[in-house]
């Protein structure tokens, strides 16, 4: 999964429609995953919109089993439109994106850890009013699998809900994929202005963030520039939470960004931005675009 984030479109009105299917993903090299999805894919779609702008929403049950959907940039009754979709059924509905932020949005059902688990998890970012400045944005999610000893007859793996409770994940990831970006890194350039925006979805544990080798200029905790801190090393961001973190990289090489939480890193909670070397010809893979 590419980690790039889309600009938001030059609309204040976001017409956005999901379908919760179940459908097998791949977590780590040889490891398929019989996943609870947002849109087919863990994480779901990344959702990008500016402060202000109206989210025209539709929720579409594909599954065979009830699900929801919780937007945490939503302020909405969750009474009336966090509810459980029966196969078959859509939801319609409208908020407007007021607070700025990185934020989850997941799958509510009870029990919610269960289909958190699976997959059912994404991130919307919402740009502030005054734009921050120019960036390449990237987009993580990190979250963790808990598997059964062995695979089904297709294959596939599932949730063992006993370890889920005793808090040991096999594979702890970040963008639905252990090590995806150890062993094909992230392409920037030295110096130039990076904007990471992580989500932690757990279900259980919570993020360490840092990049070896580099400080973050400035991180918004939450999203909220109010709360702006300075030259920082590492952030914790709990379950459920989403922070903005801006960093350059000052020369050219590898520079691993993880969670400090270091058996969750050795789990698959690493990956690499490369820094090119001048002259250095970029590989075919675009992770992220400028805005």
């Amino acid at each position: 999964m590419l980690a790039r984030l889309a600009p938001a479109e030059r609309t204040r009105l976001h017409t956005i429609r999901i379908e919760m299917k179940h459908a097998p993903v791949t977590i780590a090299p040889g490891v398929k995953y019989a996943a609870w999805t947002f849109g087919g894919t863990v994480p779901g779609p990344a959702l990008h919109v500016r402060q202000g702008d109206t989210v025209d929403f539709t929720l579409v049950n594909r599954a065979n089993i009830p699900h929801s959907m919780d937007f945490h940039a939503a302020e909405i009754a969750p009474s009336k439109y966090y509810t459980n979709l029966m196969p078959g059924d859509s939801l319609h509905y409208r908020f407007v994106a007021r607070v700025p932020g990185a934020f989850m949005y997941h799958c509510g059902t009870a029990p919610a850890a269960m289909h958190i688990a699976n997959g059912m998890y994404g991130a919307l970012v919402v740009d502030p009013a005054t734009p921050l400045p120019k960036a390449r944005e990237f987009v993580f999610v990190q979250s963790e699998f808990y598997l059964t000893p062995k695979p089904a007859a297709d294959g596939t793996r599932s949730l063992e809900w006993e370890k889920l409770l005793s808090l040991a994940p096999d594979h702890v990831v970040f963008n639905g994929r252990a090590g995806q970006y150890a062993s094909r890194p992230i392409e920037v350039r030295p110096n130039e202005l990076l904007r990471l925006y992580v989500v932690n979805a757990g279900p259980n544990r919570i993020s360490s963030f840092h990049v070896v080798g580099g400080i973050f200029e400035r991180v918004y905790e939450g999203g909220s520039q109010a709360s702006a801190r300075v030259g920082v090393q590492t952030v914790n961001i709990p379950v459920g939470g989403g922070s903005i973190f801006q960093v350059r990289l000052r020369e050219p090489g590898d520079y691993p960004f993880v969670t400090h939480a270091f058996a969750d890193a050795t789990k698959g909670a690493v990956g690499v931005l490369r820094a090119l070397a001048p002259g250095e010809t970029p590989s075919a893979q675009t992770p992220a675009m400028a805005h």
